[in-house]
């Protein structure tokens, strides 16, 4: 057994790391300086000691490993320290390839949109076969408890992030997984800390697709124009395409508007139909990508698709978590215009004319740097009110996108201001999404106490 010490432990990458490690009977220590549910309960509740902030000391001095979060660079306190004692360390993508993926058939999801949702459908799906997979998948699944497991079988679901690996390796990280079947969800551009532009986040696909076998597979979105140019790069893998397209190998045809039923075809042949509590056009091609993904590894769908009726997805996923007043509140993780555009035409989908409200935090690094200041007010289009979280240190024009937006719109400094805002917002029949990649403060919460409380 390793002594293992995470930089960065409570990412949602990094804390599935965590769990693996642990499952390999590992002793596994970590730290981090954004600890935030849904991980922080995960790494609780596998008895991980967690180490606040990054310190010299953060590290032991008898630690046998160090496995570094791609949060962390140089300049990092403990980075430093690591460094100066000449300590043993690795990206998490790297540990994931050489300790756990050896000897599996690995199945990566990658995408810039889609990709913990498609991720957590595969392993649901290949579970419900009975294969028994190992998964790592970017947050907390409902179905299963915890964000990652070695499994039992020879199935490993991994989800693959275009984001780089780590301060020492700038690769993305799905280079490192070498995986039989791929799914290439969708590309757009994002990051705007690391990729220039589009074109750089296509070399890093093609790079992923140079690695998968011959014999193995490639599930690729058939109506994504980016995702054909990485293909013509070069490819040598049997491609199967997905989409609304009857014309493509796997398509969907909707049964109800809102993605909550659609049937699936394959080859032009009816394979069966799904029937989920997940909504919106982009969870339906998510749900195409995976049964085709695990048809790839030989799964027999007719066994398969009824146990989606019982899906529960990930947490912070559109995620219900309460309703009082009559006001339904929910939790749903957005860093992108099209991911925030595609959730709410699937909520409008279901609630008809009812209201619904947007609270926001602009926080992903793109967002952060303006990179999608233009389309971010198009894509709140559904919404009748949307409260911005402005924090002073945003570099990006709220004023602009404020005037842009269809709805009502409103900027606030504070986490206790938006409450407050959303007070005075929010009435009976409404639904209140807030919308961020990180703790938001616990604010759908405490917004949720808030209207309990009369």
């Amino acid at each position: 057994m390793s002594k293992i010490h995470i930089l960065g432990i409570a990412g949602t990458f990094m804390g599935g790391v965590a769990a693996l490690a642990r499952e390999l009977g590992h002793e596994v220590h970590g730290s981090d300086q954004a600890i935030y549910p849904p991980m922080s309960t995960q790494l609780e509740q596998l008895g991980i000691a967690l180490d606040p902030g990054y310190r010299a000391t953060s590290v032991a001095a008898d630690c046998d490993e160090v496995i570094v979060g791609n949060a962390l660079s140089r300049g990092n306190p403990a980075v430093e320290a690591v460094l100066d004692a000449g300590q043993r360390y690795i990206s998490g993508a790297q540990w994931l390839s050489e300790q756990v993926l050896p000897g599996r058939d690995t199945l990566a999801v990658a995408g810039t949109h889609g990709k913990t949702t498609t991720t957590t459908i595969l392993t649901w799906l290949l579970q419900a076969a009975g294969r028994e997979p190992g998964f790592l998948i970017g947050g907390v699944a409902e179905d299963f408890g915890v964000s990652a497991r070695l499994g039992g079988g020879r199935e490993f679901v991994v989800e693959a992030d275009e984001y780089d690996t780590a301060f020492f390796d700038k690769r993305s990280k799905f280079v490192h997984y070498r995986p039989l079947v791929a799914i290439l969800n969708n590309l757009e551009y994002d990051h705007a800390d690391i990729f220039p532009d589009v074109a750089a986040i296509q070399r890093q696909f093609h790079h992923l697709v140079r690695t998968v076998p011959a014999r193995g597979r490639l599930i690729v979105n058939g109506e994504d124009a980016y995702l054909a140019q990485v293909l013509a790069m070069g490819c040598w893998t049997p491609v199967e395409r997905f989409g609304f397209d009857p014309a493509l190998e796997w398509h969907a045809e909707l049964v109800n508007a809102d993605g909550s039923a659609f049937v699936v075809h394959h080859r032009g042949t009816r394979v069966g139909e799904v029937r989920w509590p997940l909504l919106g056009r982009h969870n339906v091609l998510n749900g195409l990508a995976a049964l085709a993904a695990a048809h790839a590894v030989g799964v027999e769908l007719s066994s398969v698709i009824p146990a989606l009726a019982n899906f529960r997805s990930v947490k912070r996923r559109l995620e219900v978590i309460g309703q009082a007043q009559d006001i339904t509140v929910y939790d749903d993780f957005a860093h992108h215009p099209t991911a925030i555009h595609t959730t709410l035409e699937g909520l409008r989908a279901k609630v008809g004319a009812a209201r619904i409200v947007v609270a926001m935090e602009p926080r992903s690094n793109s967002m952060r740097l303006g990179a999608h200041a233009e389309a971010l007010a198009p894509s709140l289009d559904l919404a009748d009110a949307v409260v911005f979280l402005h924090r002073p240190e945003l570099a990006w024009d709220a004023a602009g996108v404020i005037a842009a937006v269809r709805g009502q719109a409103h900027a606030v400094p504070d986490t206790d201001a938006l409450l407050a805002r959303l007070g005075e917002i929010a009435a009976p029949g409404d639904h209140v999404v807030f919308m961020s990649n990180g703790g938001f403060d616990g604010a759908p919460r405490r917004f949720l106490a808030q209207l309990q409380q009369g």
